[in-house]
């Protein structure tokens, strides 16, 4: 038996990362996946009547097991893979997949759901169990309980198709993001580029036993050199080399897969009854229908479209003017955007960096977490890592009661997938009347140190870290009996509200002087700095708003749609792109193949949840500013009904119980610049 199917003898249960084999992974899984089928067989089995308690609760409890080994396996493929780990993610995916169809598939346990969910007027339930109830019921519905034999038969093998087919959009996309690399040996290829990014090109060739500097595709390498190198030929090869991520004729290439990813979701939801996939993913978020969402889309468009054209010609004649630039490219834009902003707010990320030490603006988070909703965290060593860099943390309440094991894991890796996500290895749950406390992770990419200088932050990772930690807080409070309903597992155009809403702290006064201080003085970030932060918040913002639209309605494209007659994945996706694109098309380039949000991610028909989300956290972050950013009772009220409420009601109940009102889309507005 392997490590994984016991009791783990550690502190507070936590992952024994370090005694953990890759050979133990698949025998693990398949017993945890026997063991889940004997639980589920005993639930069928069971000879009294259906009860909530036999029936709905004894499933939301079984496959513990399985999901913990699940949660262990993919947090470290995201996060620390490697060509043995890919060869068991594509193994095992089936498996689970199978598996996941054998429960929800089974027509003898969905009638025992069926039996409770057809008294649910007639039981004494509260209300977390009655969102169970309904769940568990739909969940069922939604996955095919109602089907025949042979659509049933039929949609396992879409599933595990799928299964399979995501993996490798994943891997694919890692693989080119890891390939390609720039090497440069000529200093004067290095002109504009910051000091710190230039070492940190140093000491990736001399790892490698090169002459030069080496920069790669990781957001830390790639974002300084699109934002500040002088060489516009290079940025342009740097930036090509972007956007061909799994768009070229080698084995990498995604065109294939995401044809395939597209049909299959579509003739799974018309098997299911729907007309597209967006309509049935939709039907489980608050937008409840693609119209809805477009026409939300749609609507910020056509208001912040005219911000964007001006900026847009604002940038052209600044380019121009500055070094004779006819039309803006791709890899212009961060350039002169970069240039106009120091003209305009005499203000560039190298001027903050050294404000912003990774270590200090941590300890910030964690001085803002004690201050709005007590808790406390405690750097600890005796709790096991799956990589030297990770670092670990005992989060404690005011009475010292452990609230959360927390893992944080912040530079970029070879094994490693670019991005920042937060991730759980074990939920908050209740059960036999002990509180089980969950195990959170952040993974971020962030500037490494080097030999002359900590990790300094730019702007943008400073309010990613605080992202990721809102993320964090979420799954950290949560305090409901069931696991599925705990945490993060809400509407998923809702769960971005706790992550988005923290990023209002990073452009406040009394937040920055618990942590702006300059890494080498001390000294706290000058006022005169704060000023320009503040002031520049919006600059771009309009730009910045079309470009996310943008994704979003290439999404909705791919998805609330019959996409058969798609056979063109870089035309279809210009036809997405025609009512939000400024910048001229780049021939090599298309999007679509290295987008994981919607093709390896969970944001397939979700990616408008960041702008719907931004409405939600506009709104919300108006009433801590009307009350005060540290306000105890805006705070209480937030932890009450937003993070620790999991999914236990529906999220439009809990925001006007936290908020009194549902949300406004003018305070998104207003704060982005966009009407006065």
């Amino acid at each position: 038996m392997s490590i994984l199917n016991k009791q783990f003898n550690t502190a507070h249960d936590t992952a024994p990362f370090s005694q953990i084999k890759n050979e133990d992974y698949i025998p693990a899984f398949d017993l945890a996946i026997e063991k889940t089928k004997a639980e589920i067989d005993a639930i069928i089995n069971n000879p009294d009547i259906p009860t909530f308690e036999n029936t709905i609760a004894a499933i939301a409890y079984s496959g513990m097991e399985l999901d913990r080994i699940s949660n262990i396996f993919f947090n470290l493929h995201a996060a620390e893979t490697n060509d043995e780990l890919d060869k068991i993610a594509q193994e095992v995916a089936p498996k689970l997949a199978e598996l996941a169809n054998d429960i929800t598939l089974n027509p003898l346990l969905f009638e025992r759901i069926k039996t409770v969910y057809e008294q649910k007027d007639k039981l004494s339930l509260d209300g977390e169990q009655q969102t169970l109830l309904q769940k568990s019921y739909r969940d069922f519905v939604r996955n095919g309980a109602l089907l025949d034999k042979e659509k049933k038969e039929t949609l396992r093998q879409i599933d595990t198709e799928l299964a399979v087919l995501k993996l490798k959009f994943g891997e694919n996309v890692l693989a080119e993001t890891n390939t390609y690399q720039l090497h440069i040996t000529d200093e004067q290829d290095l002109a504009g580029l910051p000091e710190g990014t230039i070492e940190a090109a140093r000491g990736l060739a001399e790892a490698q036993d090169k002459a030069g500097w080496i920069f790669t595709l990781d957001f830390p390498s790639y974002i300084p050199f699109l934002t500040y190198a002088d060489n516009r030929m290079l940025r342009r090869e740097i930036a090509i080399a972007a956007g061909r991520k799994a768009f070229q004729n080698n084995e990498y290439n995604n065109e294939e897969n995401i044809l395939k990813i597209v049909r299959l979701r579509f003739q799974r939801a018309q098997l299911l009854g729907y007309d597209a996939h967006a309509h049935f993913v939709l039907e489980e978020r608050m937008a409840q229908h693609p119209l809805k969402v477009e026409t939300f889309l749609n609507d910020l468009l056509h208001k912040a479209k005219p911000a964007a054209e001006r900026e847009f010609q604002e940038l052209s004649i600044f380019a121009n003017k500055l070094h004779g630039i006819e039309q803006l490219e791709k890899w212009d834009t961060a350039y002169y955007s970069e240039k106009l902003k120091q003209e305009k707010f005499d203000l560039d990320d190298e001027l903050l960096k050294p404000y912003f030490q990774l270590e200090k603006v941590l300890d910030g988070v964690f001085t803002i977490a004690q201050r709005l909703y007590d808790l406390y965290f405690h750097e600890v060593q005796h709790i096991d890592k799956y990589h030297d860099e990770v670092r670990t943390f005992e989060v404690n309440d005011s009475n010292n009661n452990l609230i959360a094991v927390f893992y944080a894991d912040f530079f970029p890796r070879k094994g490693k997938r670019n991005g920042a996500w937060m991730t759980s290895f074990k939920p908050q749950y209740r059960k036999e009347d002990k509180d089980e406390r969950p195990h959170i992770s952040i993974v971020c990419n962030f500037t490494r140190p080097t030999a002359t200088k900590p990790s300094l932050l730019t702007f943008n990772e400073v309010t990613t870290l605080f992202h990721e930690f809102g993320h964090a807080l979420h799954g950290m409070l949560a305090d409901t009996t069931y696991p599925n309903l705990s945490g993060t597992s809400v509407f998923w155009d809702f769960v971005e509200l706790p992550s988005q809403i923290m990023e209002n702290w990073c452009n406040e006064k009394e937040a920055l002087e618990l942590f702006a201080k300059h890494y080498q003085t001390g000294e706290t970030i000058p006022m005169e700095l704060i000023d320009k932060i503040k002031a520049s918040a919006s600059f771009m913002e309009g730009m910045a708003t079309l470009r996310q639209l943008g994704f979003g309605l290439l999404d909705i494209g791919w998805h609330a749609q019959d996409p058969r007659h798609i056979d063109n994945v870089k035309s279809f996706e210009n036809s997405c792109f025609v009512s939000t694109q400024l910048l001229p098309d780049v021939k090599e380039n298309a999007m679509s193949p290295s987008f994981s949000h919607i093709f390896n991610g969970g944001y397939s028909s979700g990616y408008y949840s960041y702008k719907w989300a931004e409405v939600l956290d506009a709104d919300a972050y108006a009433y801590f500013q009307e009350k005060g950013i540290f306000d105890k009772t805006v705070a209480d009220k937030f932890k009450e009904n937003i993070l620790s409420k999991g999914g236990i009601e529906h999220p439009m109940t809990l925001y006007k119980r936290f908020r009194g009102k549902e949300p406004s889309v003018d305070a998104l507005l207003k704060r982005a610049g966009l009407i006065k």
